[in-house]
């Protein structure tokens, strides 16, 4: 079984990629959901958490999202320490419910493949892209955040022009049928290639 990386920028619609493969019967998990829950459910972790960001990133038991974004966003070491606390558990638990399927390969969907130096760890990677201006105003749509706010998110993420260089595979994300047409082939190419 093949396991693959998906990543693109903030915005670049990830999400809506992954759930295209997912109708094709592909198992995706992912990691941005995941570490959430982790960061939930997992007491280890939520001491960790405390301990670097302080009482206030939960209440109740409950992740403080805004709290947290605030302060890892504005700080890029805060942001790495709390990488290092998180990503191991996510990529344990990726790899016992990788593990899990039978299929000819499975997606991992992550945000910051490349800036993390992880690409090694897939056999092939994704990319998902769209350009800069239509990632920001989906991203304030969604969000309900300000343009300040997108950008400095932006600035924790590499370029997509330094990404593409290590892809295996680039979907542009602009236009939806364009989109399904583009995961169909690189469905097809990924089976081929499991078969080898």
């Amino acid at each position: 079984m093949m396991v693959i990386g998906l990543t693109g920028g903030i915005g670049s619609g990830k999400t809506t990629v992954a759930k295209i493969f997912k109708k094709l019967g592909v198992p995706v998990y992912n990691s941005d959901k995941k570490a959430k829950k982790l960061m939930k459910s997992s007491k280890k972790l939520r001491i960790s958490i405390k301990n670097l960001l302080g009482e206030e990133a939960y209440h109740d038991k409950k992740l403080n999202k805004v709290y947290i974004a605030q302060k890892i966003f504005q700080d890029k070491a805060l942001l790495n320490q709390l990488n290092s606390i998180v990503h191991p558990a996510v990529r344990k638990d990726f790899v016992k419910w990788s593990k899990k399927k039978d299929v000819p390969y499975v997606i991992q969907e992550a945000a910051i493949i490349f800036e993390n130096g992880l690409h090694d760890f897939y056999d092939k990677t994704i990319l998902v892209t769209a350009p800069k201006e239509i990632r920001l105003k989906r991203v304030m749509d969604r969000d309900k955040v300000s343009e300040a706010d997108v950008f400095r998110r932006m600035k924790n993420q590499w370029e997509d022009e330094k990404k593409i260089k290590l892809a295996d595979y680039v979907i542009d994300n602009l236009n939806m049928q364009d989109t399904i047409t583009k995961v169909d082939a690189v469905h097809k190419l990924l089976l081929a290639h499991s078969e080898r």
